[in-house]
């Protein structure tokens, strides 16, 4: 379900989807109009704007934090020129698992879209590294964060933008065994516990928005 005031906007997503095979339950104008669909038939994936009428404030932010916890099976896709660090760390919350935002303007192609959209739907995470900056904002990075090494942080930071290890090795040109190396020493410097890789993973992302 795609919720977009703009219908020029809309209207072309559905098509950027149904061309990539995603098939498109509802498309609609207004975040409480995306409520009431999701009430209706849930689907897998629900793509909200941040601002959107009435008010054009925050109600796609404010609606979307009602679908996560009333639909905790739900995907959710922000994707919006805004970011609203506030109510971006509320939608996360204390489970990033099946989240996601993105900034229109740094959408590159259709198939980026798509794949943030069936990573979200997986319960995996997909957040733009803007996002991640400006949630970060300004402060110093404190907390087990601070005890990572440098490179521990890059690594950590790309998998904060939903990137898998290999794709990790292809953006810093490392092996994959040196990749798999970073990782085990992010999970052991934060104090995860041997969970399952992939929820490890999201908590390590959790643990670096927070720091």
């Amino acid at each position: 379900m795609i919720a977009e005031d703009g219908v020029l906007f809309r209207e072309g997503l559905v098509r950027l989807f149904e061309g990539a095979g995603v098939e498109v339950v509802a498309a609609v104008g207004d975040a409480e109009a995306l409520l009431a669909a999701v009430e209706a038939d849930p689907p897998d994936v629900a793509i909200v704007d941040v601002r959107m009428p009435p008010g054009y404030g925050t109600e796609g932010l404010v609606v979307a934090q009602r679908l996560r916890q009333g639909f905790p099976d739900l995907g959710l896709l922000v994707l919006s020129h805004h970011v609203e660090a506030r109510e971006a760390v509320q939608l996360i919350g204390d489970d990033a698992r099946g989240v996601g935002y993105l900034l229109k303007d740094r959408v590159s192609n259709v198939l980026e879209l798509v794949d943030a959209v069936e990573r979200v739907a997986a319960g995996g995470v997909a957040i733009d590294p803007d996002v991640v900056v400006r949630l970060l904002g300004r402060q110093p990075v404190r907390g087990p964060v601070a005890t990572l090494s440098g490179r521990e942080r890059e690594v950590l930071a790309l998998m904060a933008e939903g990137h898998s290890n290999q794709a990790i090795c292809q953006r810093l040109h490392l092996s994959s065994r040196t990749v798999e190396s970073h990782v085990r020493g992010i999970f052991a410097g934060l104090g995860l516990p041997a969970t399952g890789a992939e929820h490890r993973r999201v908590l390590a992302v959790l643990t670096y928005l927070r720091s």
